[in-house]
């Protein structure tokens, strides 16, 4: 019997030899208990006749080196017999299990084959994608590039028109200011020369009061030395 090419994970290798040692342990104890039970089979059967040719069941190891090997350390004949049919059919069982888990070579050669081609036609897709969104990327930032300059062109030309307002206010306010001042100016000296000349009309109105008291003084004066001469001749 020819077994096909197979690839088996590490994972799943260890686990079905695990799974297979469990299995052929409990198949020999039962083939053991079950053939200790039973009669030698050269006593009691017979060889069976038939036209029909049996079928040869195929092994997978050396089944008369091992019967031998069996009968060489103990064993009888019927019993090593037993035994090599029990470990044919678990290893055969065994075969057949992992035959139902494994996968073909080409099998996987294919799976991988579509894999590589589903991963090709996905870098495409990716690339196509990157490539798109690239480019809306840098439309966008073009977009925003040239509305920035547009803002800020706008910006400059609203900062200028509003320094030349606040210039043009500003001077004008300056010539208010100015014409204030000098009209202020022109009060203040308006006032100083009217309190100048209220000061010298006082001054003068001052001098004349004090002319005037002189002479009332000098003629009290001269009155009472008059006065105190007559009466001092009178009294003489």
């Amino acid at each position: 019997m020819s077994i096909p090419r197979l690839s088996i994970p590490s994972r799943q290798r260890d686990h079905c030899t695990t799974a297979t040692s469990a299995f052929a342990r409990a198949q020999w104890t039962q083939r053991l208990a079950r053939t200790s039970r039973q009669p030698s089979p050269t006593a009691t059967s017979t060889r069976p006749f038939s036209t029909t040719p049996i079928l040869a069941k195929d092994h997978h190891f050396d089944t008369l080196k091992f019967v031998s090997r069996l009968r060489e350390e103990g064993f009888t004949e019927p019993q090593a017999v037993a035994m090599m049919k029990v470990l044919s059919d678990i290893i055969e069982e065994s075969i057949q299990n992992l035959t139902r888990t494994m996968v073909l070579r080409e099998d996987q050669e294919r799976a991988t084959y579509t894999q590589k081609v589903d991963f090709a036609k996905l870098r495409s897709e990716l690339l196509s994608a990157d490539s798109t969104e690239s480019s809306l990327t840098r439309g966008t930032h073009e977009k925003l590039t040239n509305d920035l300059a547009k803002l800020n062109s706008r910006l400059r030309d609203e900062v200028q028109r509003t320094q030349a307002s606040v210039r043009l206010d500003l001077n004008l306010e300056k010539g208010r200011i100015r014409e204030e001042a000098n009209s202020q100016d022109l009060k203040i000296k308006e006032t100083e020369t009217r309190i100048e000349q209220e000061s010298a009309a006082l001054r003068e109105r001052l001098e004349a009061v004090k002319f005037s008291t002189l002479q009332w003084l000098m003629g009290v004066c001269t009155g009472t030395a008059a006065i105190i001469l007559g009466v001092w001749r009178l009294l003489m």
